[in-house]
């Protein structure tokens, strides 16, 4: 796919004039009631963001992955909840671009680039994570559909949106266990419950809820690709978009928690002086800079790579690492430089201290990552 540079520039200008006047006025209250973003969420459709990636030729805005990251990291910069709301959507449209059969792109990209369908991917069980081939959500052919029975947890756009790539088995049996796992695109339909909205510390305005499969049908024509047995390698690959989203989110909220920082420090006086003159704020200053810098300098790496349509799992796990490390590590600077005021709701500081924290958890813990890491750099570099 080749990437219309102009495109790309108007559309960050773009989406930086709605975040400030669209998002930004009103993140703070949303947040606070837990309220989903319906206005901004029709806007964002209007703007094609829910086609960002997806090629032209399908009614996407065909953006690089790079310039993608771009916007997720200004996004969160100013409320994290509603690049999620983007990413999951785009992790199921990305699975269906690059796995799917012809008249499943031509069926279902169209849609999902306007966000008529819209909603995410549905991997996570009750008692299964990290290990996604110990999911024990069961797919069974019967006819022209397959039957599904199970439940998922920590499911993103799944209230408000429609629509989930839904990861199942349908070889319970299958030796080794990813050959029995495949990928559905599932409607809301029968028997697709959404059984309870959970709630979270941070990451708040935006839908994550369990839900439950009961005889659940699915035509057999949405199984992506067609073949069964190719689910978990459909799922890894779009687990290195969204973990350069998770580190793109991480670098935004490291980014907005200096910006307050910067800020803050300058207005605030002690002893007779700005506190940025104080040398002990001004070295928390200089190193919550510098990762910045490096988080967004891994994320556009890892992006890149990703464009060029190389594995990039060590990259994307580089970048996930570090920047939503930073970004923990510059909200609680942030905090201790704004004082007693970081820890009042009336700042945004404790809001980015409560997002953060997520960021070391989605897509992969940052302790995966560092193994991904590890194990790739020895793969890469034989002795």
């Amino acid at each position: 796919m080749t990437h219309d540079a102009e495109l790309e520039r108007m559309t960050v200008d773009a989406v930086e004039k709605f975040l400030e006047s669209e998002v930004r006025p009103y993140a703070h209250a949303l947040e606070k009631d837990d309220i989903y973003p319906a206005e901004i969420v029709e806007k964002m459709k209007a703007m094609g963001l829910f086609g960002c990636i997806i090629d032209p030729e399908y009614g996407g805005l065909g953006l690089s992955v790079s310039t993608y990251a771009t916007l997720i990291e200004r996004m969160s910069a100013v409320w994290m909840s509603i690049s999620g709301i983007i990413n999951s959507h785009l992790i199921m449209a990305w699975a269906v671009q690059r796995n799917g059969t012809e008249a499943q792109k031509r069926a279902y990209l169209p849609r999902f680039a306007t966000g008529e369908l819209r909603g995410g991917i549905g991997l996570t069980e009750p008692d299964c994570g990290t290990d996604l081939q110990a999911i024990r959500t069961v797919a069974q052919r019967d006819g022209d559909d397959y039957v599904i029975n199970g439940a998922k947890t920590w499911i993103t756009n799944s209230m408000y949106g429609n629509t989930i790539a839904l990861l199942v088995k349908t070889d319970p049996t299958a030796t080794p266990r990813h050959k029995g796992m495949s990928l559905f695109i599932a409607e809301k339909g029968p028997g697709f419950k959404v059984t309870r909205k959970l709630e979270k510390l941070g990451y708040r305005g935006i839908d994550t809820c369990e839900l439950q499969f009961e005889d659940y049908r699915v035509p057999a024509d949405r199984l992506i690709g067609g073949v069964e047995g190719k689910g978990l390698k459909h799922v890894l690959n779009g687990l290195e978009l969204g973990r350069i989203n998770v580190a793109a989110r991480g670098a935004g909220v490291a980014r907005e928690a200096l910006r307050e920082a910067v800020m803050y420090s300058q207005q605030r006086k002690t002893f007779g002086k700005p506190i940025c003159e104080h040398q002990a704020i001004a070295l928390l200053l200089g190193e919550m800079a510098t990762r910045c810098e490096a988080s967004t300098l891994l994320v556009q790496s890892a992006a890149r790579a990703f464009d060029r349509g190389e594995r990039c799992d060590m990259e994307a796990g580089m970048a996930k690492f570090f920047a939503t490390e930073s970004a923990m590590s510059n909200a609680l600077d942030s905090m201790r430089i704004h004082g007693g005021y970081g820890y009042s709701k009336d700042f945004n500081i404790e809001r980015l201290y409560r997002d953060a924290p997520l960021l070391l958890i989605g897509e992969g813990t940052n302790e995966m990552q560092r193994l991904i890491i590890a194990r790739q750099l020895v793969e890469r570099n034989p002795a």
